[in-house]
């Protein structure tokens, strides 16, 4: 059986792998909903990738342990990121805490939707997106710079 790159890449430099978990424990959540803004990672059905800034107050909402939603606002009418989880709805969202130098990676599974009901939780919101949470895990808190804001 072949490696995959990342075994292959532990095995190399000798290293573990980091637990991974399959929900957000209610800590997470409120850590999520705490942070003003994200990062995510999606890519068409051939695979182009697209990586995108998304931020609001709220800029989540965690639904449950394995449920989060967040909003889909106006902007430049390009609609690469959303338009990618129409073709492939795995995402990677990456949420970092420059005061506190953490940092917390979340993928899964997103599905677009137009409801009007949950567009409410984000005013000004178009749309939302949901994301079954597949993996969350930690990351190193290495190289976070500390921001303050002045």
């Amino acid at each position: 059986m072949e490696l995959s790159g990342e075994q292959w890449l532990r095995d190399k430099f000798q290293t573990k792998g980091i637990r991974v978990g399959q929900k957000l424990t209610s800590l997470l959540g409120r850590y999520v909903e705490a942070i003003e803004f994200f990062f995510i990672a999606t890519s068409d059905r051939d695979g182009n990738c697209d990586c995108s800034f998304r931020g609001g107050s709220p800029a989540v909402k965690v639904l449950d342990e394995e449920t989060l939603l967040f909003p889909d606002y106006p902007g430049n009418g390009a609609f690469q990121s959303l338009g990618n989880i129409l073709e492939n709805p795995k995402i990677g969202m990456l949420f970092i805490d420059f005061t506190h130098q953490q940092r917390l990676r979340v993928n899964g599974m997103a599905e677009v939707l137009d409801d009007a009901k949950l567009c409410e939780w984000f005013p000004g919101s178009i749309q939302v997106v949901k994301v079954t949470v597949e993996q969350v895990y930690r990351n190193c808190s290495a190289r976070i710079p500390i921001l303050t804001r002045t």
